[in-house]
């Protein structure tokens, strides 16, 4: 079981040496048994979970399209739940397609970033980690995106400017500079 995932932890892991202390968590999830219907899949496991995000890059390479979650209330790159996908590179893009209606999307097999976060409490759903692995998507086709209805709106935003504004989320801040110094 996710075999592919094993593979692009170990290339994550040549690229980004300083990362070994995260890494090793993601593979500490990734190495527990595959126990249905509690697996590190499945949304399900309370205890954290896997989920992909798309840092999805506009046909000039210079935006990112981002989304004002509904219920998170904060703007994030595109993404959510495997809920039992173990080829999350294809979550990633899953995810994306759902989220913005574009459909001329490419997904590049590498890990670009991983990010392990706090999910609050909402409604019935106890709080929890997520392992989240995010991946390069580009847009190859028209921009013209729809917002569904997990998003409040969608935007693409200028990666140089996220990378610069103090206020924006940690991770929207490391990838920015990450994707500029690519």
């Amino acid at each position: 079981m996710a075999e592919t995932l094993v593979d692009a932890l170990a290339r994550y892991r040549q690229a980004w040496p300083g990362e070994v202390e995260k890494i090793g968590g993601f593979q500490s999830l990734l190495d527990e048994p595959a126990e249905a219907p509690d697996h590190a899949f499945t949304r399900g496991r309370l205890r954290g979970h896997f989920t992909a995000s798309a840092w999805l890059v506009s046909r000039d390479r210079q935006h990112v399209l981002l989304t004002h979650h509904r219920k998170l209330d904060r703007w994030l790159q595109l993404g959510g739940h495997a809920d039992g996908d173990t080829d999350l590179l294809r979550v990633a893009l899953r995810e994306a397609t759902e989220e913005s209606g574009l459909t001329d999307l490419e997904g590049k097999p590498d890990i670009f970033d991983l990010d392990r976060h706090w999910i609050p409490e909402l409604a019935e759903v106890s709080g929890h980690w997520h392992y989240d692995v995010r991946f390069v998507v580009l847009a190859t086709g028209s921009e013209t995106f729809g917002v569904s209805e997990e998003s409040h709106a969608l935007a693409w935003r200028e990666i140089s400017a996220i990378a610069a504004y103090p206020d924006a989320d940690e991770s929207l801040r490391r990838m920015a500079r990450r994707w500029l110094t690519r």
